[in-house]
């Protein structure tokens, strides 16, 4: 996420502190308006699985990798909607310095998650269509490609602005 949990070196030198947790916690919720949309895609798609003809077919490895996958996107998506939660209970309480710190932290752990669920979707995908290695070079590949992306990537990008 762009954001940095509050502590935002982006804004104007005219910004109150006060605006900036407005603004911190706006782009906050856009972002996790996305990420929502996505995991919970995911959740509902893992959800109707059981019901299909081939299911039947897995093994006990691909069941069991289906159950954490199927608990992985639940879990990324009660991270993800959790902020709301949150700012609901704390609603009115002054709480918004705290709120976007948490909110930060609870976002990178929902698509911390995410990522997992989206590798181990693909890993059971390739394995129950083409088997073998494939599935390991596949969901590994993405999951290589969401940890850069998502992770590295904004990292870098931070230690060089710091410069």
């Amino acid at each position: 996420m762009g954001d940095n949990g509050g502590r935002s070196q982006d804004s104007d030198p005219e910004e109150s502190q006060h605006e900036r947790l407005q603004r911190n916690w706006a782009e906050l919720l856009q972002e996790l308006r996305v990420t929502q949309t996505g995991i919970q895609l995911l959740a509902g798609f893992l959800l109707t699985l059981p019901f299909a003809a081939r299911f039947t077919t897995l093994d006990a490895t691909q069941e069991a990798v289906y159950l954490a996958i199927v608990l992985d996107a639940f879990a990324a998506t009660g991270l993800l909607v959790a902020p709301v939660a949150l700012h609901r209970g704390v609603f009115r309480k002054q709480h918004k310095e705290w709120l976007v710190v948490v909110a930060h932290h609870l976002a990178r752990g929902g698509l911390a998650l995410m990522s997992l669920a989206f590798a181990g979707a693909v890993w059971l995908v390739y394995d129950v269509v083409v088997g073998g290695g494939a599935s390991w070079v596949a969901s590994m590949g993405l999951f290589a490609l969401l940890v850069v992306l998502w992770f590295v990537l904004p990292m870098w990008a931070r230690v060089t602005d710091e410069d």
